[in-house]
């Protein structure tokens, strides 16, 4: 027969909740700075695909 779980701590959802928090502030730091460095042309080891026709107009 099933049997309820028992209640997760206040102190145990917070810390889960803060991990959680912090991995998506990391995220989006990255992400930042791989931005910065592909419109600034500083990326390296970045593969990104470049439009054919952006290619073309700019020559």
């Amino acid at each position: 027969m099933a049997v309820p779980k028992k209640k997760t701590s206040k102190g145990k959802r917070n810390q889960r909740h803060a991990t959680w928090k912090g991995k998506a502030a990391i995220a989006a730091q990255k992400a930042l700075s791989i931005g910065k460095a592909v419109l600034s042309g500083r990326a390296q080891g970045f593969v990104y695909p470049m439009d054919e026709e952006a290619e073309d107009g700019e020559s």
